[in-house]
């Protein structure tokens, strides 16, 4: 939805530009873009009525605010929506996990077979051992998807946390009162409880569902839905309502969602709040879900607290600061400082996961196919430095004609790209040498003293 919302507003700004006053018909011609937009993107058709009808009535007449154009001053209103369409009653945009109950508090996930419940009750468990400092044991009362159980335990272990083990033969009813009484008697804190998934909504899965829930009685029941499931996840999002007093939803595979329209339409379908996005594969990647900055994501304005944190949460402070010390210092930038960052830059996603968070307006140059040749640019330049001895890593000057062919052919690339990368290589030494007055550790102390004020919550 980002990149075909992001476009379609940015050709409507452009006519409206110099106009000086938003009128019934440049709101018409504006709108007429967003509500294509948001279909493309799969939202349901009633949520995109109510969203277009908030939109107009906001924008009808209003006065040019300073120097912003109607275009600009349209798309602050169509922020605002997406944002309170998303966020509902929540301050702030965001919806926090309600722990508030006798230890332990139960979290019951529940959603179809694919979702990605099982991967995401062990990002979630390991979000709590490290966000909220708690003690946290999974159970798996999926008795019917071959290796569910198992698939369970080797996440959980990668999580950090605890599986209390169950069987297929076992009922779901028996696997939830044996953990519940386990966490209980070993003092955890909270048991996530991932159940059964089915390919389609049927009557025996919602009745087990809601048996376990009568039985549990679970502080927090987490929707779990697919982003790229589209239309599919509404009329899902609807049985499990039913069926469910849901008090959460978790969009997974956030990352791979180019339309993106379920995080509008379950949101309101449900009324349950939007919890968690799933971002990545890996085990860390299950982010708080925050309605304004997703609203920012997919309009284009990109989101710099995400980058931020990225930043102060990847990076090697103690490289960084072994790094400007030696700068300071005066020794002289070589090829292992060098490696280094680009070893800094991959823990940060790399450069798509940089520019994915950047505003729209500052990486429209940069494209798909450009972000992954120079993706592809930084794994040869590895390549290269790693095809060096360490006494040419630490005097670069010494890799003359010869030295260059053998590099070369130990990394699998021409003699060009050695000159190539050694040109880089110059002008981050040459870069290295201004900021001899302690400028790189004021400028992340800098992304430290953001992260504090608007980071994570």
């Amino acid at each position: 939805m980002a990149s075909t919302l992001t476009e379609r507003l940015s050709r409507a700004v452009k006519t409206m530009r110099g106009q000086a006053r938003i009128t019934e018909s440049n709101v018409q011609d504006m709108l007429r873009e967003v509500r294509m937009a948001l279909l493309e993107a799969d939202v349901a058709l009633p949520v995109v009525r109510d969203f277009i009808a908030r939109v107009k009535d906001q924008a009808l007449g209003a006065e040019v605010v300073g120097s912003l154009s109607p275009g600009q001053a349209l798309v602050g209103i169509v922020n605002r929506e997406l944002t309170a369409t998303m966020a509902g009653n929540d301050i702030g945009g965001v919806s926090e996990l309600n722990l508030a109950a006798q230890p332990p508090a139960v979290i019951l996930m529940a959603g179809l077979q694919g979702a990605g419940k099982t991967t995401t009750t062990a990002k979630l468990a390991k979000h709590l051992i490290e966000k909220r400092k708690k003690k946290v044991l999974t159970v798996s009362a999926d008795v019917y998807r071959p290796a569910a159980i198992e698939q369970l335990k080797t996440v959980t272990r990668q999580a950090g946390a605890e599986w209390f083990p169950s069987s297929a033969n076992d009922k779901p009813i028996d696997i939830a009162r044996a953990a519940l009484d386990y966490a209980r008697k070993h003092y955890f804190d909270v048991l996530l409880v991932d159940t059964a998934g089915r390919l389609a909504i049927d009557e025996a899965l919602m009745r087990e569902i809601s048996e376990l829930h009568a039985e549990l009685k679970p502080v927090e029941t987490l929707f779990v839905v697919d982003a790229m499931q589209g239309q599919d996840a509404v009329n899902t999002a609807k049985a499990f309502k039913e069926a469910l007093p849901l008090t959460g939803i978790v969009l997974t595979k956030m990352d791979g969602d180019s339309r993106g329209g379920a995080a509008l339409s379950v949101r309101q379908i449900t009324g349950a709040p939007i919890k968690f996005a799933g971002v990545s594969e890996k085990i860390d990647g299950l982010e708080v879900f925050d309605a304004s900055r997703h609203a920012g994501r997919v309009l284009g304005m990109g989101d710099i607290v995400a980058l931020v944190e990225q930043v102060t949460q990847n990076v090697d402070m103690a490289a960084a600061q072994r790094l400007a010390d030696k700068v300071k210092s005066g020794d002289v930038f070589d090829l292992n400082d060098f490696l280094e960052q680009i070893s800094q830059m991959k823990k940060m996603g790399g450069l798509a996961g940089l520019m994915d968070k950047l505003p729209t307006q500052m990486t429209a140059k940069a494209g798909a196919v450009d972000v992954d040749r120079a993706e592809r640019d930084v794994r040869r330049m590895e390549g290269m430095i790693c095809s060096m001895t360490p006494l040419e890593r630490r005097k670069p000057d010494l890799i003359k004609a010869t030295r260059k062919r053998r590099i070369a052919s130990g990394a699998g690339v021409q003699v060009q790209d050695v000159n190539r990368m050694l040109n880089q290589f110059e002008q981050m030494r040459d870069m290295m040498k201004k900021m001899r007055g302690g400028g790189m550790m004021k400028m992340m102390k800098r992304m430290g003293a953001m992260k504090g004020m608007g980071g994570p919550r």
